[in-house]
This record gives structure tokens, C-alpha cells and sequence, in this order.
């Protein structure tokens, strides 16, 4: 049995998990076929961790992945969203796709900003309805460095979930986002049992170390990481095959980096993507990885690069070359 994710809740997480903004349509149409499968892969494959969000696909992800849920033990499975962002009616967009988010869907929502106690309850309560699901283990705050007030509706959002958490509707709180800043007031307000550290604390860079992984030491917060392969960068044992970053082109000092990395692992016998995924587990405070595709192969083999054995030189190589702390 997993340790509890922090000393303020009994909710603990697998180490792999599926991260589903895919089936939100993101970047790409996903046929309702194919993302099916893809959750079947994950399932078959021993995935009992899945995180979505409103956000992603305006609902479609939610809705998807609770459509599939459904057929599931409901003890057999731990579910995370998010808070923050509610989906409001966007009359006209129906003649509209997100592109702006990045969500080939139709707009006929839109997002709106709110981590009032009211926001955040009915958040949740439109997730339920969204998933068809009775109850939804951990709520992350959703990107709060991207509203209007960073600092207020952090503590705002915070104190909701708490609430939430003492009425039972929750079992866990957390806090997602690729902000250095956020993630490190999140953990330091010692109230959120988790973080989902997105892209901020990968093989490639580790910026969350400087403040963010030392705050979770201090108040007993677990970290998720998601974006391990740097939206792309890693994802493949040549990372000039596959130049993404931030879902944009990458930098060449990056793109240089990572090459140089790779060939460390390529000398150990070691895919770059499972060292990749296998990296961040090494800490502590590494609770679980987070990994999404639209693809059923891909998923297959994310688990399997999960339980790869991995030599112990490989990591000191990489700290001799100076490539990792």
C-alpha cells in the first residue's frame, strides 16, 4: 500500500497515471472509437489513476472518460479534475471551435474564472454530472496563476477545498500548474496534500527544485508530475526526430540537451522516454507520473517503460556530465 500523499488525508496514488487531455480533442480530432481504446489500453495495462479537467475539450474529456468509468469498479480506480475554470454558455459558438485552447470542439461554453467557495463547489458538482460518476477523489486548483489574482484566489480556492474536504465530498486537495511561483505558495500554505508539477521538474529541467520541492518537504505535500517528456522533446529516443516544446518548436540549447542526454542513456542500453518517465520518482516527495497520449500503443508502452529496470550508473552518469543536479 502507497504512503498517504500527505499527513492531512488517508488518499494515496499509483505510481502511473493517465492524464487525459486527449479526449479532449486536443490538437487533433479523436474518434470516439479510438479514445475508447485508448482508455481500454490503460486499464489493460494496470492504470488505476485518472486525471481530466473541465478545461480540457470544454467537458469532453470529462464526459468521456466518465462514460468509460462507469464500467469500472468504482474502488478500483482513483479519479482527479480540476477547479477553477467553470464552463459558461458561449451563445454564437456553436459555429466555433476552441482553437484558442487548443480544443478542436465546439465553443458553445466558455471558461470563467472562479475559486470562490461557491465557484469551486459547483465546479465539482457540474464534474459529477459531466463524468456520471458519484464522487471524485482529488481536486487540483487549476492554473490560478493565469487569473486576475494570483495570491487571492489561491487561498480562496484553498479554503474550499478544505471545506470540501471536511464535509467528505473530497478526499484530497491539490494545486496543478507549470508555475514555479504557484506551485511553491500552494505547497507552502501547508493546506493541499498535492501538486501536479507540470513540466517544471523533468529529466530535461528541474526548476521546481529551487523552491518548490523544498516547501512540499517542509508542510508533508506529495508531488504528480505531468509533462514528463516536455510535450515531445523526450518522447523519443532522438530528440531532434521530434522538436516540441510547450507545444511549440523547441530551442536548440534545448533540443541540444536533451540529444545530449539521450546519448547517456543510449550508452546504458536505456530508451530515453523511460528514463524520462523513471526520473522523477526518484525523489521523495514523487508521488505519481502522469502521462497522456491518444494513442492505445503509446500507452502500452509508457507502462511498460514505467517498469523498466534501470541501471544506477545511468543516473550518476547524467550528474557527472552535469545534465541533472
Amino acid at each position: 500500500m502507497a504512503d498517504p500523499l500527505s499527513p492531512r488525508t488517508d488518499l494515496s496514488l499509483p505510481e502511473l497515471g493517465y492524464g487525459a487531455s486527449s479526449l479532449g480533442n486536443m490538437h487533433r480530432v479523436l474518434p470516439e472509437e479510438q479514445a475508447w481504446g485508448v482508455l481500454e489500453a490503460a486499464w489493460d495495462a494496470g492504470i488505476r489513476y485518472y486525471d481530466t479537467a473541465p478545461h480540457y475539450g470544454l467537458g469532453l474529456s470529462e464526459r468521456r472518460l466518465g462514460a468509460f468509468l462507469q464500467t469500472k469498479p468504482r474502488d478500483e480506480y482513483v479519479l482527479s479534475t480540476k477547479a477553477g475554470r467553470l464552463l459558461v454558455p458561449n451563445p454564437g459558438g456553436e459555429n466555433e471551435l476552441d482553437l484558442d485552447n487548443a480544443f478542436h470542439v465546439p465553443a458553445v461554453t466558455r471558461r470563467q474564472w472562479d475559486f470562490s467557495a461557491d465557484g469551486v463547489r459547483r465546479s465539482i458538482d457540474e464534474s459529477l454530472e459531466r463524468m456520471g460518476l458519484d464522487r471524485i477523489d482529488l481536486v487540483y486548483l487549476h492554473d490560478p496563476e493565469r487569473s486576475d489574482d494570483l495570491e487571492r484566489n489561491l487561498a480562496s480556492g484553498t479554503q474550499a477545498l478544505g471545506d470540501l474536504k471536511t464535509e467528505g465530498v473530497i478526499a484530497a486537495s491539490g494545486l496543478g500548474s507549470m508555475d514555479p511561483t504557484a506551485l511553491a505558495l500552494g505547497a507552502s500554505s501547508g493546506a493541499l496534500d498535492a501538486l501536479m508539477v507540470a513540466g517544471r521538474l523533468t529529466l530535461l529541467e528541474q526548476p521546481a527544485l529551487a523552491d518548490v520541492v523544498p516547501a512540499c518537504e517542509r508542510t508533508g505535500t506529495s508531488i504528480v508530475t505531468a509533462s514528463v517528456f516536455n510535450s515531445g522533446l523526450l518522447s523519443s529516443d532522438d530528440p531532434a526526430d521530434n522538436p516540441r516544446y510547450e507545444y511549440g518548436a523547441a530551442p536548440a540549447e534545448l533540443i541540444d540537451r536533451a540529444s545530449r542526454i539521450a546519448a547517456v542513456c543510449r550508452a546504458h542500453g536505456v530508451p530515453l522516454p523511460a528514463a524520462a518517465l523513471q526520473y522523477t520518482p526518484r525523489l521523495p516527495q514523487v508521488r505519481s507520473v502522469v502521462s497522456g497520449s491518444s494513442r492505445a500503443a503509446q500507452i502500452r508502452q509508457n507502462a511498460d517503460w514505467m517498469g523498466l529496470p534501470i541501471p544506477t550508473a545511468l543516473w550518476a552518469d547524467l550528474e557527472a556530465h552535469g545534465l541533472t543536479p
